[in-house]
């Protein structure tokens, strides 16, 4: 793989390009190893009507704006040419078609392994995605299931489905899309399988995006922000209990803060109140040709598509070194390491109410800042922050390229998240 690049980053994603970018800028040379043939693969992968749910202006990456052209709420393959200028613009050293293994602690730094060959380097940034690895329940009868099941990561657009009946499981912001998509392409039925009825936002009020809110929400407590949000979501949002989907009372914040981030409409709330989708309950079981729901009735689909969510697949690569939690979520995110794992840093693995691309940024500069500064593991909270400038919202373009970018230009100009829109 060549000479010691000094910070490995793995992923090409909008987190392993922002990092990189910004390693670039303090002139720390990095290389990218990314395992699809393309940087961005994840976001050339998503379903076509996907937009990012943050506006444009809340969504740039470090040091380079996305084109007003974009548009608004910039669509899939607006962040792939995006993403793709990126590469290109930073002179990004992207070493494409090459996959991960392992990384381990060796001789007081570190040695990424390869099916190409091991890489030393001094630090390693993982941006692998918050949403790497499809996950998909296992139901009880679901191998005897006679109709068809899928992920949603593998879904496009719902013309295949025309005429056909669908249940999708899961109501979040992937599963409500998929729903209204689904019945735009002409499904015959749609059903939503709903466990937990979602908070529902509209994408934007009065020309205000929720997003925005969501920027100023996280610094405030969890009980003062959703005493803040309850009146605006009942005024903005309409009951559709009649409908099969109850209203979840207050407390959208609190959830999100858990992880759990309310569905930004985008036709969802109009195709439930037309009765184009139709609510039911959570899927417990499958039986035949029949898939049992929690209430004890039944749906009949041809398809079953779950939105059912990922996992971050972290297990394979940095399971050993004790710095994930028991779900498989890194411990140390940002600009934090561990005592145990000094120099391994971990970005792009939440799933902010803020957008995902913002935080990105922002945990970019900060790892940056803090393998430039040589940052002793666990620093980087809250107090070492606060003794720092803050960041520009917008640093300036690299006055260079990134070393070695030239070696890679075939690479570096075909250029994740969450990732999944933000």
């Amino acid at each position: 793989m060549g000479a010691d690049p000094g910070v490995v980053v793995i992923g090409a994603g909008p987190g392993g390009l922002a990092t990189a970018a910004e390693l670039g800028r303090r002139g720390i040379a990095a290389v990218v190893l990314e395992r699809a043939a393309k940087p961005a693969a994840s976001w050339r992968a998503h379903y076509d009507r996907l937009h990012l749910h943050t506006p444009r202006f809340l969504s740039h990456l470090p040091g380079l704006r996305i084109p007003a052209e974009e548009g608004r709420w910039v669509s899939r393959d607006g962040v792939v040419r995006y993403l793709d200028r990126y590469v290109e613009h930073h002179g990004i050293r992207v070493r494409t078609a090459v996959e991960v293994t392992r990384v381990d602690r060796h001789a007081g730094a570190w040695l990424v392994h390869t099916a190409s060959g091991d890489v030393p380097a001094a630090a390693v940034v993982v941006a692998t995605g918050h949403n790497h690895t499809p996950h998909v329940p296992q139901w009880p009868g679901l191998a005897g299931f006679t109709g068809e099941v899928a992920h949603a990561a593998g879904y496009r657009n719902g013309q295949p489905y025309a005429g056909r009946d669908v249940l999708v499981v899961g109501a979040g912001n992937t599963g409500a899309e998929v729903a209204v998509d689904l019945v735009e392409h002409g499904a015959r039925q749609v059903w939503l399988a709903v466990r937990t009825p979602p908070h529902i936002l509209r994408r934007q009020t009065f020309g205000v995006p929720a997003t925005l809110g969501g920027v100023v929400m996280r610094h405030l407590p969890p009980r003062v922000a959703d005493a803040l949000i309850e009146p605006l979501r009942r005024r903005s949002v309409p009951d559709l209990t009649a409908h099969g989907l109850p209203d979840p009372g207050p407390g959208a914040y609190a959830r999100a803060a858990r992880g759990e981030i309310p569905v930004l409409d985008v036709g969802l709330v109009d195709a439930v109140r037309d009765g184009r989708v139709e609510p039911v309950a959570g899927v417990t079981g499958f039986d035949g040709s029949r898939v049992l729901l929690a209430d004890g009735s039944s749906v009949e689909p041809e398809v079953v598509i779950a939105a059912t969510g990922y996992r971050r697949g972290l297990e394979p690569l940095v399971g050993h070194l004790g710095v994930l939690d028991r779900t498989g979520r890194p411990v140390p995110r940002g600009a934090r390491t561990l005592p145990a794992a000094p120099g391994l840093y971990f970005v792009g693995f939440a799933n902010p109410v803020s957008g995902m691309f913002r935080e990105i940024g922002i945990e970019a500069r900060r790892v940056a800042r803090a393998v430039e500064e040589g940052r002793p593991p666990g620093d980087g909270g809250p107090a070492a922050r606060r003794r720092r400038p803050p960041d520009p919202a917008v640093p300036e373009p690299l006055s260079r390229p990134v070393s070695g970018a030239a070696d890679d230009a075939a690479n570096a100009t075909t250029a994740e998240a969450a990732g999944v829109a933000s």
